[in-house]
């Protein structure tokens, strides 16, 4: 399927294709004058043009985006190693590339209503709804959202923890996807996606930039659609 159709970016292709189409064009923005003129352009010119484009990429795929991702052992306590994400962040083409990749699978799917907890879910959440042209809702620790609200409990290792939504931020029949960075050992997502449902949603999938498939987080969530970038098996 081609990449343009004379009039608009076409994202309904699948792969590489639709993400090299994205981080191909903030590239070229980004260190270039180049004024896009695309009246006229043919099918066959804008494939050459993209083509070309894809040389001069340094990320270009999924293995080039784990390599951005930094463990830093010991924190944020001794016998932990944390997935720093922020080299990911700082680099225009894998974020870019990052968020395509995540919003891909749901471009058909008409999603309402993206999520994110808080709070490295924001980030992914946000871009990835517009990206889908859907809404955001964070959902955040308690006594941080100013108007009524809904909340669920989690267990952590050591005692338990919750999270909240606004009660009116979800409507009964919304189709919602679930974004977040990281997928542990599930506690969180699992308690986000108990308040969207408490609320009527409708869960269409569960999104990471990384699974920690060792810590057998899927297990919590395993009855929705889950789709990870990056998983880390051990």
């Amino acid at each position: 399927m081609p990449w343009w159709d004379g009039s608009r970016w076409r994202y309904e292709a699948v792969g590489a294709g639709v993400v090299l189409l994205g981080a191909t064009r903030l590239a070229f923005e980004r260190s270039t004058s180049i004024v896009y003129d695309l009246s006229g352009v043919s099918v066959k010119d804008m494939e050459d043009w993209m083509m070309a484009a894809v040389g001069q990429l340094h990320i270009t795929g999924i293995s080039d985006l784990a390599k951005l991702i930094r463990d830093v052992p010991d924190f944020p306590k001794a016998g932990i190693v944390f997935k720093d994400i922020t080299p990911l962040l700082q680099d225009p083409a894998a974020l870019a590339l990052a968020i395509e990749y995540l919003a891909q699978p749901y471009r058909s799917q008409k999603i309402d209503v993206v999520t994110g907890a808080e709070s490295r879910g924001f980030i992914f959440g946000t871009a990835v709804a517009g990206a889908l042209s859907a809404g955001f809702v964070p959902i955040r620790k308690p006594g941080k959202l100013p108007c009524k609200t809904r909340s669920a409990q989690y267990q952590l290792e050591y005692g338990t923890d919750a999270v909240e939504i606004h009660e009116d931020a979800i409507g009964p029949g919304d189709k919602v996807l679930m974004v977040d960075d990281l997928l542990a050992t599930g506690g969180t997502m699992s308690a986000c996606c108990e308040l969207v449902e408490s609320l009527g949603g409708q869960i269409v999938g569960v999104v990471f930039l990384i699974e920690l498939a060792f810590l057998g987080g899927r297990q919590k969530i395993e009855r929705y659609p889950i789709h990870s970038l990056i998983v880390v098996e051990e």
